[in-house]
């Protein structure tokens, strides 16, 4: 296994996950060595050609130009060293939008805000929650933040972490603790206490060497929850432990679970340490780029299923608004005879006031545009060619209606030579835009803009997670975790999927099941709209171990039994001593009871027809 990088993403089709071959990404490798002995494996490695980049507590980091897995193994020989693996790429899961608002003005609460009910809980910033954010760092010249509260690490090469590397740490930054100021934008848990950890060097990647050793800094500075809207493919053991040391101590850890929409594990979202998060949109649904990796992994007898490999909740992260470092941004205001209407900026900057001239489709020159604002149908022709003959035409400015639901975002493209300030439009304002008189654009740079990605949904999570246990301080991190998922609004198919874990994190119906039931209320899945809650157990006798979750469906209990090691072809279900069913051994069944009210259910999973079983495991509703 070799070094491989991560970096952050700025293509708007999402994040290719990397395979790897026999020589690593830059040939870096880690290696887990005693810290006592640290300084012999460092002078050894040295003198076999190496330039270290990461020294952490218990292993290295180092590239060994042209060497294979086996070729350091080889140089390393010594009984100081535990293991050499590869330094796993991780990147940003972003998406990047067009910008669309005025938060210049007053202060904004972005959808997902009102989505999670996060504006129903109040945070208490005396709690002493702490979220230690592992991205690009976060911009100083940005004032929406309670900067007392805010302290930081760099990582080797990657400069000041105060300074950005890129706006994706600064916005996803923002979604988790933008300060309610009266101007900007408003975070999840707003002027939360944050640790910022900038690990992406000035070309746009780390490893995941990195982010171990970011882990122990995110601990060191006293952090509840670390935050990654970050990613790649594979894992390796360093990674793995650095987070399930950080959840042991009581943590929480949250990270994205990728931008390809496919079914693939990126990682560490992939970790069963780490909470992985799935995006969506304003509207309830899933995102089209958020992946969604089964839940059962491995293959014939040995297929073992676990809610923890694959997403289990949801937030917003489609053209989520938030902080960019100042005037990193590209902000639109629009106003028609007075009334201000959502816009996203397409090209060109620039501010215009004029009357309105509808231009239909756009598809040709009309000199009645002339010293006019076009307002312009979507479809026929391409963006370009509507703002292009709106300018032939005398057009001073270009407004671009959708022809569906929702807000236009779009460009011009690359050979874009037109000038006049361009914006795309909703369709539900067509009627008002289309019958207005005048017509105000504004395009300029802000501090303010928009992206999409499961990188805003992850600290959405972070920030409800924040919000919430502040309330409840007393809580571990995997309580939380629990009190997330067993509030969740379902979303998408009925009950539990891939797509959105239990469903859209619910900021109020968690505070609430937390006040009712205390930390413990709950070990399993979600009810998918608040409420009591089945705890789950794992059992097992001999080779053959079972695990139990409860939760429910519109009210109705449901329990998913999944079970290892049975090496008959069938395997009989026992519910409270009584066999329930007699299934397939493809290791996983769920009973979906009719009971709706408070009750304790002992099962067990038997070899077929013998007496060979797990323990019994309990759910209690």
């Amino acid at each position: 296994m070799k070094n491989n990088k991560f970096t952050p993403s700025l293509i708007a089709a999402g994040l290719a996950l990397s395979s790897f071959t026999a020589l690593a990404d830059d040939d870096r490798y880690i290696i887990q060595v005693d810290n006592n002995a640290k300084g012999i494996v460092k002078a050894l490695a040295k003198q076999s050609g190496a330039e270290i980049h990461v020294d952490a507590d218990g292993f290295i980091a180092a590239t060994f130009s042209g060497k294979s897995l086996s070729d350091v193994k080889g140089l390393l020989n010594n009984p100081h060293v535990k293991l050499v693996e590869a330094d796993l790429k991780r990147v940003p899961m972003a998406l990047f939008n067009d910008d669309a608002g005025d938060p210049t003005q007053t202060q904004l609460t972005p959808y997902a805000v009102y989505q999670s009910q996060a504006d129903q809980v109040v945070f208490d910033s005396n709690a002493g929650m702490k979220v230690c954010v592992i991205d690009s760092g976060l911009d100083s010249s940005n004032a929406d933040f309670n900067w007392s509260a805010i302290t930081g690490d760099n990582d080797v090469g990657t400069g000041n972490w105060f300074e950005n590397g890129g706006p994706h740490g600064t916005h996803v930054a923002g979604t988790i603790g933008a300060a309610d100021n009266g101007f900007g934008v408003v975070g999840m848990a707003p002027g939360v206490d944050m640790h910022i950890i900038k690990v992406f060097n000035a070309s746009g990647w780390g490893y995941s060497s990195d982010l171990a050793q970011a882990a122990q800094l995110c601990s060191q500075a006293g952090a509840n929850i670390i935050n990654m809207s970050l990613g790649g493919g594979g894992a390796n053991s360093t990674e793995e432990n650095a987070f399930k040391n950080f959840v042991a101590a009581g943590g929480l850890v949250v990270a994205a679970a990728g931008n390809d929409g496919n079914s693939v594990r990126s990682y560490p979202a992939g970790y069963s340490s780490v909470m992985m998060i799935g995006a969506n949109d304003a509207d309830n649904n899933i995102a089209d780029f958020s992946q969604y990796p089964s839940c059962s992994s491995g293959r014939g007898k040995r297929v073992t299923t676990d809610e923890t490999i694959c997403v289990e909740v949801t937030a917003g992260g489609v053209d989520t608004l938030s902080t960019y470092p100042a005037g990193g941004a590209s902000l639109s205001a629009m106003s028609a005879d007075g009334v201000g209407f959502a816009s996203s900026a397409m090209e060109n900057t620039g501010t215009v006031s004029a009357a309105t001239y509808f231009l239909g489709l756009g598809d040709a020159v009309d000199t009645g545009a002339a010293g006019k604002v076009c307002v312009i149908d979507r479809g026929s022709v391409s963006f370009y060619d509507k703002v292009n003959n709106c300018e032939l035409s005398g057009g001073v400015g270009a407004v671009i209606i959708n022809n569906e639901p929702g807000m236009l975002y779009g460009t011009l493209g690359d050979t874009n030579n037109t000038s006049i300030p361009a914006v795309g439009a909703a369709f539900e304002d067509r009627s008002a835009l289309v019958a207005a008189s005048t017509i105000d654009i504004s395009i300029g740079a802000s501090d303010y803009g928009y992206m999409s990605g499961t990188s805003m949904a992850t600290p959405a999570v972070a920030g409800i997670a924040a919000l919430v246990w502040s309330n409840h301080p007393t809580c571990t991190g995997e309580e939380i975790r629990s009190a997330l998922k067993a509030t969740a609004m379902d979303a998408g198919a009925a009950g539990k999927d891939d797509f959105f874990g239990y469903g859209i994190a619910q900021a109020a119906d968690m505070n609430a099941y937390l006040t009712q039931n205390g930390c413990a209320g709950g070990n399993g899945g979600g009810d998918n709209g608040g409420g009591d809650n089945g705890g789950g157990d794992t059992g097992g006798t001999g080779d053959l171990t079972l695990t139990a979750t409860g939760y429910k469906v519109k009210g109705t209990q449901r329990v998913d039994l999944s079970w290892a090691d049975a090496m008959s072809s069938n395997v009989d279900i026992y519910r409270n001593g009584s066999v329930i069913a007699t299934t397939a051994n493809d290791g996983a069944y769920t009973d979906a009871l009719s009971s709706k009210g408070g009750a304790t259910y002992s099962y067990q999973v038997c070899e077929a027809g013998t007496t060979t079983c797990s323990a019994s495991v309990s759910v209690v509703f």
